[in-house]
Parts: structure tokens; C-alpha cells; sequence
């Protein structure tokens, strides 16, 4: 394979390893499109597997560098917990699991490159999806001089069976069932699994239930319903019946609950930055519990204008962080206007899991804005229920002004019982 001249000048990359075979690959290849030295990085967020042997992985491949690093507290309490302050769900459904995970893996990946000297780093992420501009702007974002290899958009290695050959030609170990066509693929971390491609192509084939990793379906879950308290303060979780965790302790305890209750299973056909369609299958069972209790928390705790400001901004903010743009002086923005409305946002919620559901049945807070005095139904002497006649009627000025104006007649839809011009009393 003939070397890139595109950026003879990379002496040095740092790739985004997993320890699979794509990436152990791209290691290989880097070597030889490049003739450039190679540091690996390993980040931990929660995936479910050993990291350590990607260790062994890159060493047998002649890396002398080799970064491996626990990011899960990072992950939760730096990026996920704020995009929760939000309740960020992109495009009414997707709760964002890959793509919150992908600005902390770059973020590192740029800065062990200003550790080690390297001029470049590189993904292992195809032409194809969100996840290469996700790595590419963080990294541009914060350094504007780095070089990024993205490989898939560069090689001819386009099928499996290519991949395999050149893995086999180089003696990278190549696990046997990847030398068939694996049914999907998958991502994981703290927050989510997701599941994309192969047999999901198709958006009218139901996935199989074997496939998932993190829940289990609704119908071989409990037949006794489980309830919990989660506790907030200013917006972020920070325990779970009564217990106080750490960010990424508290998570994994949700998803615990969340996945032996059948709950956070969502299948939809989402809208990629790159333009396309794709339909994707997730888990996310502590991320769907946690959006639920911080709603209920915030009823009772935001005003009415700053809680409808903030809804209004969500799909914005959700998209800033769906297309790469994390580190973007707009979602920094955004970000410091929705921190602001978490001043009060402390308190208990209670949550009933059964069966697939997560049903709120309870929220109290030290600064409710709850009143009983005014709300309830039964005598009281702080409303005088004779006001609203008059808000009302103000209310209603300029919409009875302006047909007035307009002459206008109301009817019903089939144009009969008409009713003559409104006027001014």
C-alpha cells in the first residue's frame, strides 16, 4: 500500500483505540500510509468491558506508548449530568448516549497529542456517520492546528473481507466471529448501548430480543412493581434511596434499576448531520429514569417562564450536541443560561418502575413553588377568585379588538349557525 502524501509531514498520531479489530487495523495502517509512530488511547466511559486488554493488543503491535484511562466520573458528571440539566432528547426520542461520549474522547485524544509532541490524531470512525464530525470538531475546536487521519475515508480496505486479509497479512489476530458478518453494530458506555446497521437496516424488522445487553424486555421483567427516591440538588443527581453516590456510581445504580424493570428500550429512524436516515435501536434504562425525576423535580421548583424559555431551547442545545458542536461558544452559552435555572432544583423525587414504565408518583423540594393554599379546591383566603374576571377580560382585549376590526363572524366547520360580528361591551 502506497503512503499518503496528502500529510507526509505526521511524524507522530495518536489513535482512539478499542482493542477490536478495526481499530487494531487502522493501528497497522497508520504505520504504513503514514510511516508515522503510533500512540494509543484507551478511554474507559462505562462500556462494559475490560479495557486493560487493549494493553496487550497495542504492545503486540509494537506500541511503546500506551494510554489507558478510567473516564467515568469525567463522563457523568462533566457531560452527561449537564446535558441532563436540559433534558435534552434529540428529535423527541434519542437521549444522546454516543453522542455526549465522543467531545471527552477527543478532548483527550488532542491533549495526549500536546503531551506526547504528536502533530496528528485519528478515528476509527467511518465516512458515513455523525461520530466523525463529532472527533473532528471537538479536535479542530480546541486545537486548530491539529491534523486528524480518519482512515475510512482514505483507504480501500471497504469490505470485511478486506479488513480480514489485511489482518491476516499483518498477523493481527482476528477473533473468529469476526470473520463473518456480525448481525449489527454496537456502541456502549455508561449511559447507553446502541445498536445500528445489518439487521436493523431494514426499519420495518423488529430487533431480536437476544440482542440487548442492558435491559430486559418488558415482559420478563418483575411482576411486583419497585419504588425509588432520587435526590437533586441544584439539578444533578445525588442519591438514590437516601444512599449519596458519585456521578458515575449513581448511573450505574439507575441503570441497574432501570434494566431489571424492562425500562429505556427505544427503536427509531433518527436524522444523521450528514444528511441520511438511519434507524438505530438503543438502551438507555438510567438516562430514562433520570429524565423523568428531573422533570418532576423542576415542576415544582422553576417558574413557569424560565420552564417554557427552557423547553423552547432544548431542541437547539440537543442538536448543538447531536452534530459535534460541544465545544462550541453557542452551547457554552446555552449552557450557562440552563446551569442558571438550576439554582433551585433541589429536592426529592419518588418513581414507581414496573414493567417498562418509570411513573413519577411523588416530588417534594425545600423551595417548592407549590402552593396548596392557592391550588386546593377547598375554602381559602389568599385567592380572590373574583380577579381572573378581570385578567381575563385583558387578556381578551386584543383578539376582540381585532375582529371587531375585522369584522369577522364565527361559524362552525360546515358554514351553518352563523353568529353576527363580535363587538366591544
Amino acid at each position: 500500500m502506497t503512503r499518503s502524501t496528502r500529510t507526509s509531514d505526521v511524524k507522530k498520531v495518536v489513535l482512539a483505540y478499542s482493542g477490536g479489530l478495526d481499530t487494531s487495523i487502522i493501528l497497522k495502517w497508520l504505520g504504513d500510509a503514514y510511516g508515522a509512530e503510533v500512540v494509543t488511547f484507551t478511554a474507559d466511559i462505562g462500556q462494559g468491558e475490560e479495557v486493560e486488554p487493549a494493553r496487550a493488543k497495542a504492545e503486540l503491535l509494537g506500541i511503546k506508548e500506551i494510554y489507558i484511562e478510567d473516564l467515568r466520573e469525567d463522563f457523568v458528571r462533566d457531560y452527561v449530568f449537564p446535558m441532563f440539566r436540559a433534558n435534552t432528547v434529540y428529535e423527541g426520542t434519542y437521549l444522546l448516549g454516543t453522542s455526549i461520549a465522543r467531545p471527552l474522547i477527543a478532548k483527550r485524544l488532542v491533549e495526549i497529542a500536546a503531551e506526547t509532541g504528536a502533530d496528528a490524531i485519528a478515528h476509527g470512525a467511518t465516512g458515513k456517520g455523525n461520530d466523525q464530525v463529532r472527533f473532528e470538531l471537538t479536535a479542530y475546536a480546541l486545537n486548530p492546528a491539529i491534523k486528524v487521519i480518519a482512515p475510512w475515508r482514505e483507504w480501500d480496505l471497504n469490505s470485511r473481507a478486506r479488513l480480514i486479509s489485511y489482518a491476516e497479512q499483518h498477523q493481527i489476530p482476528v477473533p473468529k466471529d469476526k470473520r463473518g458478518e456480525s448481525p449489527y453494530s454496537m456502541d456502549a458506555n455508561l449511559l447507553h448501548v446502541s445498536y445500528e446497521g445489518k439487521a436493523l437496516e431494514d426499519p420495518w424488522v423488529a430487533p431480536d430480543d437476544d440482542m440487548f445487553r442492558m435491559t430486559v424486555s418488558p415482559e420478563a421483567a418483575p411482576d411486583a412493581p419497585q419504588w425509588i427516591e432520587i435526590d437533586f440538588r441544584k439539578g444533578d443527581p445525588v442519591a438514590v434511596d437516601g444512599e449519596k453516590l458519585s456521578p458515575a456510581a449513581l448511573l450505574a445504580r439507575l441503570n441497574e434499576l432501570g434494566g431489571k424493570h424492562g425500562i429505556g428500550r427505544i427503536d427509531l429512524v433518527e436524522n444523521r448531520f450528514v444528511g441520511m436516515k438511519s434507524r438505530g435501536v438503543y438502551e438507555t434504562p438510567g438516562g430514562t429514569i433520570l429524565l423523568a425525576a428531573h422533570r418532576a423535580i423542576e415542576s415544582i421548583t422553576l417558574d413557569r417562564e424560565a420552564m417554557h424559555l427552557k423547553d423552547e431551547l432544548m431542541p437547539r442545545y440537543a442538536e448543538l450536541i447531536y452534530n459535534g458542536f460541544w465545544f462550541s461558544p453557542e452551547r457554552e452559552m446555552l449552557q450557562a443560561a440552563i446551569d442558571k435555572t438550576q439554582d433551585n432544583v433541589t429536592g426529592t423525587v419518588r418513581l414507581k418502575l414496573y414493567k417498562g414504565n418509570c411513573v413519577v408518583e411523588g416530588r417534594k423540594a425545600p423551595r417548592s413553588l407549590y402552593s396548596v393554599d392557592h391550588v386546593t379546591f377547598e375554602e381559602d383566603d389568599v385567592y380572590d377568585q373574583h380577579d381572573a374576571e378581570g385578567f381575563i377580560r385583558l387578556q381578551a382585549l386584543r383578539l376582540r379588538l381585532g375582529n371587531t376590526a375585522l369584522g369577522r363572524s364565527v361559524s362552525d366547520l360546515d358554514g351553518q349557525a352563523k353568529i353576527g360580528p363580535l363587538g366591544l361591551e
